[in-house]
């Protein structure tokens, strides 16, 4: 037992002796020769029976986040919840679990996707699968009319999960949404001014938001032909546009969704084209789509909200797209979504989208859905991918080979002689006290080197550097890391002094 014992130690040193060369991009032959050795330990270690086999890792669809990702996490959400506050809006939370009837038949073809929790005593329970359902169940249970709120918080979703692009079964999302009775397409083009805000700040690259509305899509099904129990799976079939061609899409609705070809031939006159007002226009007079009822209230509106998102600035971001469907039962009016642009491959192409980052619309009856006497709460909002944004942010500092601060801390204590530990407690505790954040070093008597290549790697600042003489003179030497500058300040009141050289740039600006 203790041969194998000591056998299995072997084995996990060169292990991370391989991995160590991997890391430093060591030569191939060098890393060869490595995993040859640790092969042939393993040989030696044979098959480990009885002993059941754990893999260490994350679930499918799932991911750890290190420093650095948190902190570039971080700015993300700070830059999102900076602009739902400067729109007025509230914060909420809800349980990451809800009673499984409160979800089922809310989300379409895409219910199959709820994860549902074994029976807990008595209740049957699934995993929120967004937040807006939530809120629906939330405003309906507290008999609220009115409310501009904000809510960020994981959802689950048994989905194939594609994590390069963004994709995961456990995710974030970050909502806004106006639920009250208001004058037609004001808080519509607020969201939409929000997505442009957030879009804008992150500084992503270009994005283009997609607009379209449920009452035009139900009108244009209706006057082509589709029969009334199938607008929601062609409404489905329609929303796979944007990722497959149109003669992919219209297999699909003939061959498994069994429409007529005659009649997918007409949906694919209308959702292949996109544009601005000059088209909610020009099908405003379309001699069949202008005799539907509900179609002519969507285009009514859309020509409204294309009045107000050019008062607001953002109307050359919009493009009214037939083609958007989102695929959620629960829209009843305005919907969207943005798609990040790449650059076109050749002059005069079209720049192509390369994948959803923020999506909503307007649902009028979800909330009606929960109350006992059916009591609708008008409600319009949007949803900001922020996954598939911060992979985009990572990718980019990766490229730019940024370095990321992943602490805050403003200085560090340090001591220039030995025995001096008891000196820079006292000095790190006032400055706690003063409100500043600072470190010291977990060493009696660390090196003075140590304390300043400490700085270096994690990007603090300053250091307040302590010493016989400093503690004769009443003062602290205090050091800018970056420019090697140094000035002394009186040890009276160094808490309030550091805090205006830290934050104000004093003599060194941080």
């Amino acid at each position: 037992m203790a041969d194998r014992a000591a056998l299995e130690d072997l084995v996990r040193v060169q292990g991370e002796r391989v991995r160590g060369l991997k890391q430093q991009k060591a030569s191939a032959e060098q890393i060869e020769e490595e995993v040859a050795k640790l092969l042939k330990l393993k040989a030696q270690l044979g098959p480990d029976e009885g002993k059941p086999k754990f893999v260490l890792k994350t679930p499918k669809g799932t991911r750890d986040y290190s420093p650095r990702q948190m902190a570039v996490r971080e700015k993300v959400f700070d830059v999102i919840i900076s602009c739902f506050k400067r729109h007025g809006a509230e914060v909420i939370d809800t349980p990451v679990f809800e009673l499984k009837e409160t979800l089922t038949g809310k989300y379409g073809e895409d219910s199959k996707l709820i994860y549902d929790l074994k029976d807990q005593g008595g209740e049957l329970l699934s995993l929120r699968y967004d937040l807006t359902v939530p809120f629906a169940r939330y405003l309906a249970m507290n008999k609220l009319t009115n409310i501009k709120r904000y809510h960020i918080a994981k959802v689950y979703r048994r989905d194939n999960p594609a994590m390069t692009r963004g994709r995961y079964r456990e995710f974030y999302q970050c909502d806004f949404d106006i639920a009250g009775q208001f004058d037609p397409m004001l808080p519509d083009a607020e969201c939409l001014k929000i997505m442009c805000e957030i879009l804008s700040s992150l500084q992503i690259g270009d994005f283009l938001v997609k607009v379209n509305d449920r009452r035009i899509l139900d009108g244009m099904f209706a006057i082509c032909g589709v029969p009334d129990s199938k607008f929601r799976t062609i409404c489905s079939s329609v929303d796979k546009l944007d990722k497959v061609s149109w003669e992919e899409v219209k297999n699909e609705m003939v061959g498994e969704k069994g429409l007529a070809p005659e009649v997918a031939d007409r949906i694919g006159d209308y959702v292949q084209q996109h544009g601005g007002v000059s088209l909610v226009e020009q099908l405003l007079q379309d001699p069949k789509l202008s005799q539907n009822k509900q179609a002519l209230e969507g285009l009514g509106d859309l020509k409204l909200l294309f009045e107000y998102l050019t008062l607001f600035g953002i109307a050359d971001k919009i493009s009214f797209d037939l083609s958007l469907a989102r695929g959620l039962d629960y829209y009843t009016g305005v919907i969207y979504e943005a798609v990040l642009l790449q650059p076109p491959a050749r002059a005069g192409e079209e720049p192509l989208g390369v994948g959803s980052v923020a999506a909503g619309g307007r649902y009028d009856g979800l909330v009606g859905m929960f109350d006992p006497k059916g009591r609708k709460v008008p409600c319009v909002g949007l949803s900001i991918g922020v996954e598939r944004i911060f992979s985009i942010v990572e990718q980019r500092l990766e490229a730019l080979e940024e370095k990321v601060r992943t602490t805050e801390t403003q200085v560090l204590v340090a001591s220039a002689q030995k025995k001096l530990l008891e000196e820079r407690l006292k000095l790190v505790s006032e400055l706690w006290d003063a409100g500043i954040k600072a470190e010291l070093l977990y060493k009696k008597n660390p090196k003075l080197l140590n304390q300043l290549q400490y700085c270096e790697e994690t990007g603090i600042p300053l250091v307040a550097i302590i010493g016989e003489q400093e503690l004769k003179d009443g003062v602290i030497k205090l050091r800018s890391v970056a420019s090697r500058e140094e000035v002394s300040v009186s040890r009276k009141g160094e808490g309030h002094r550091m805090n205006a050289i830290s934050g104000c740039g004093g003599p060194f600006k941080t």
